[in-house]
């Protein structure tokens, strides 16, 4: 594995499960929050944890799915980018939403690894990026979602 792909995926699993400089990265965001608390919605079109849990999974799928010219609209879940998750919600949905993010990732994780690094500045299909920046752009992308999750979990655990 060349230099590049070893810090490419350092930045991958920093910024989803593993031990990070910059705080919490997307599971340890999510991690300890209840059901409640991933539902708390501060404001009426505001979106909750558990939706920006299934949006990151989404992105990570449409990433992989660019990367790898892979077919579409094969995400387990009807639509795209944002899906619905409001009060009524189990403890055991939650589960199977987290398992489809950790799948996500894992794919995504695998597909990025077996790029061959010469490719990293060509252009990604269908898009105006390389593949370094839309691969750097989903680490940020669970970075980012991290630091909201965690405001809205210390929203939720104050009101």
């Amino acid at each position: 594995m060349t230099q590049d792909t070893l810090s490419i995926a350092l930045l991958l699993d920093e910024a989803f499960n593993k031990a990070a400089w910059h705080g919490p990265n997307l599971l340890g965001a999510l991690r300890g929050m209840t059901v409640d608390e991933l539902l708390y919605r501060p404001r009426k079109d505001g979106h909750n944890a558990w939706e920006l849990a299934i949006h990151c999974a989404y992105w990570k799928y449409a990433v992989r799915n660019r990367l790898a010219a892979g077919k579409r609209n094969t995400f387990p879940l009807k639509g795209s980018n944002f899906f619905t998750r409001e009060r009524g919600l189990t403890l055991a949905d939650w589960k199977k939403d987290l398992a489809l993010l950790k799948a996500e990732h894992r794919a995504l994780r695998a597909t990025i690894l077996a790029l061959d690094p010469r490719t990293y500045d060509r252009k990604v299909r269908a898009s105006r990026h390389s593949i370094r920046r839309t691969v750097l752009g989903i680490a940020a992308h669970d970075i980012y979602h991290a630091g909201q999750i965690s405001l809205l979990k210390r929203l939720a655990r104050t009101t």
